[in-house]
């Protein structure tokens, strides 16, 4: 448990690493520490899921050449679909006419990453498919949709009561707590 809270807490902190500093130079340092803590953190969830999943050896192997396949790709998604939120976030500010046409093409973006996110994840089920039990399949994504649960909620907890962006969050109407429809 205490290793997946360390771990949990190195997913959280690893995406901010990059963006600490405005200097090119610390930059590259910065997202070359942030790559070396995901590799660990990575490693560490794959050890993680060989131990509870009683993987055998070519198992782990497969599973450890899957996640570096997919990986990247879900990175470089995440990452775009983050852009469009924000860009999203910025034009649709108090007081700020936004843009419909803008808006339009964010929200098609939005609707093509979730889309790009769902065949992601159905490759990379298809791939675990000839290597994994359908069990061990079922095991792996309850434990990464906990270890991603556990880093937002982390993320969450580090910003106090600012949003996504850095915006202050005020009561909402009905006081429950935020949901995502996405």
């Amino acid at each position: 448990m205490k290793n997946l809270c360390w771990l949990t807490l190195a997913v959280l902190l690893a995406p901010g690493l990059g963006a600490q500093q405005r200097d090119s130079g610390q930059q590259r340092d910065d997202t070359a520490q942030a790559a070396r803590l995901r590799a660990e953190i990575e490693k560490r969830f794959t050890d993680r899921v060989q131990d509870e999943l009683q993987l055998t050896s070519d198992q782990a192997t497969k599973l450890r050449a899957t996640q570096e396949k997919f990986g990247a790709r879900r990175r470089t998604i995440m990452a775009q679909q983050m852009e469009r939120r924000r860009a999203l976030d910025n034009q649709m500010r108090p007081g700020i006419p936004a843009k419909p046409d803008s808006v339009n093409k964010l929200l098609a973006g939005l609707r093509s990453g979730r889309g790009d996110m769902l065949r992601l994840e159905q490759d990379q089920d298809e791939e675990m498919s000839s290597y994994l039990t359908p069990v061990q399949r079922a095991q792996y994504q309850q434990m990464r949709e906990r270890l991603v649960q556990r880093v937002s909620e982390m993320r969450m907890q580090r910003r106090g009561d600012r949003g996504a962006y850095g915006y202050q969050r005020g009561p909402r109407p009905g006081g429950g707590g935020r949901r995502r429809g996405i």
